[in-house]
């Protein structure tokens, strides 16, 4: 089940919400939490729910075994290398083990000595297992308590607004939580309005993209030449964006709706001015994770250079690895790592280069890593390149009028809106005006890192009765766009129109 199903939308959220909040007791919430939870994967995956079970239970009953002793003892760090040992098994066997096998069988000579397992991958697998990972790692490192009732855990664990896509939530940010969140009307709202501009990114802009990006990725890259091969894969470039950040948007939307704070995942990463400031904004959780769980542990930059550059380039092999079992998300991977790792070497030159430039060169790696990820086959990434440059003619074997990449010609300026930050630009401008200031004017105090761009508008204080009817008047009118999003979205979505989620293959 997705968020962007009708059984969600019409069924499952409406008749979850109102069973949560009637049960006004915090226990009988956290129990319906659980179940609806596991009713919500068990949709889509009624054998691996049971796999979620046990990772559940096999996380508590390590947590608890760490806490009952003496903080980073031998014993203690026995259990975390057995329960991070089981974790990684689980999440090897069912995602890698096929592309081990291919691997082995290729270096064999390409004779099938060893026989793949046809097996589905577990949907959200590599989220709920990484939530694993922190909690027991935290309780080993003392920063969180071991959860003594195992129906929390799994609380936390298989929660559904985040438990397919993420955000990847450390049990530390929602322990309190558990016990002693606070639900309130206001919350309520601020999260319908985050689930709505979720909704429409995934469904509106998303899966638009995605009716010009799959067709074309299909095909060879001699077939739909120049033409063909750049717009599928500015497309997708689009369509992984809102896909993953409306999901992301929706879940955290859908959080705050029942009174959990849920970490930001993306920042528009598409306004970053280098590589590392784009892995700053997009997917934040999971390069926290990797940040304060791989990279520091292993050292991070307190070390000889060497060690220093071959930890950047550990972590981010394991992050393209992480995000498939293929030899293309590793060489994604290892080009992040090369071009983050450029960049610190050569920060004081890059940061004497004008922001636009340096803007311009990060679309660019942006635009050719998504390359690595959208084709499938390592052995296509060449010719994808030959004919992105212009090898295979304007428009290969096609013509323009087969190809259809002019047909979205007004996607692209709406898209290119939608991925800037120009939403909380206005809104710090419009409170700091309505605080007395000019427009335009940059003085204000907005709250850190707001989640829902324009609305509501809270301005600290309002210096006349004038601008305080205008700024009632936009929050109106913001709010009429939230409803006229979530009306189109849940329109085309009943229609049956394409509706594909590229974050299920991780």
């Amino acid at each position: 089940m997705v968020f962007s199903s009708t059984v969600f939308l019409l069924g499952f959220l409406p008749l979850f919400l109102l069973v949560y909040f009637v049960a006004a007791w915090r226990p009988a919430q956290n129990l319906i939490l659980l179940g609806f939870s596991l009713l919500f994967y068990a949709w889509g995956e009624p054998v691996y729910v049971w796999l979620m079970v046990g990772s559940i239970l096999g996380n508590w009953l390590f947590s608890l075994g760490i806490g009952v002793l003496k903080p980073r003892s031998k014993g203690a760090k026995l259990l975390l290398a057995l329960a991070l040992i089981a974790n990684l098994l689980v999440i090897g066997f069912y995602k890698y083990q096929g592309f081990l096998i291919e691997t082995l069988n290729g270096l064999g000579g390409g004779e099938a000595f060893l026989e793949e397992l046809t097996l589905e991958l577990p949907i959200g697998i590599s989220f709920y297992t990484l939530q694993a990972i922190t909690y027991i790692v935290d309780v080993y490192r003392t920063k969180v308590r071991p959860q003594k009732n195992p129906l929390y855990l799994g609380m936390y664990i298989a929660m559904f607004p985040q438990l397919v896509a993420g955000p990847i939530v450390r049990y530390a940010d929602i322990e309190k939580a558990i016990t002693s969140r606070q639900i309130t009307l206001q919350g309520f709202v601020q999260g319908l309005r985050l689930f709505c501009i979720g909704l429409g990114k995934k469904v509106l802009l998303a899966n638009t993209a995605a009716g010009l990006a799959e067709p074309l990725l299909e095909r060879e890259a001699a077939e739909i030449g120049f033409v063909g091969c750049s717009s599928a894969v500015l497309a997708y470039s689009f369509q992984i964006y809102f896909d993953f950040s409306g999901y992301s948007d929706m879940a955290i939307g859908l959080g705050k709706m029942i009174g959990f704070d849920y970490p930001r995942n993306f920042n528009y990463p598409y306004s970053s001015a280098s590589a590392s400031e784009f892995w700053r904004r997009w997917h934040i959780s999971l390069g926290s994770f990797f940040r304060d769980y791989v990279y520091i542990p292993l050292g991070g930059n307190r070390v000889p250079l060497p060690r220093y550059l071959l930890n950047i380039f550990i972590v981010w092999f394991l992050t393209g690895l992480w995000h498939g079992a293929a030899w293309n998300f590793v060489l994604w991977g290892l080009y992040w790592g090369l071009f983050i790792t450029l960049e610190k070497a050569f920060a004081p030159a890059l940061n004497r280069i004008p922001r636009a430039v340096r803007h311009l060169y990060t679309l660019v790696l942006a635009y050719f890593g998504w390359l690595l990820f959208a084709v499938k086959d390592i052995a296509d990434v060449g010719p994808w390149l030959a004919a992105m440059v212009g090898t295979f003619g304007l428009t290969g074997d096609s013509t323009l009028w087969e190809l259809q990449a002019w047909s979205y010609l007004s996607l692209l300026p709406v898209a290119i809106i939608g991925s800037l930050p120009w939403a909380p630009w206005l809104r710090l401008r419009l409170e700091a005006w309505a605080a007395g200031g000019r427009v335009g004017h940059k003085k204000a105090a907005p709250e850190k890192n707001p989640r829902v761009p324009l609305a509501t508008l809270r301005p600290s204080t309002i210096c006349n009765p004038t601008r305080g009817i205008v700024i009632e008047i936009i929050n109106g009118l913001v709010d009429v766009t939230y409803l006229a999003i979530l009306v189109l979205s849940a329109a085309s979505i009943v229609s049956g129109s394409y509706n594909p989620f590229i974050y299920f293959q991780f």
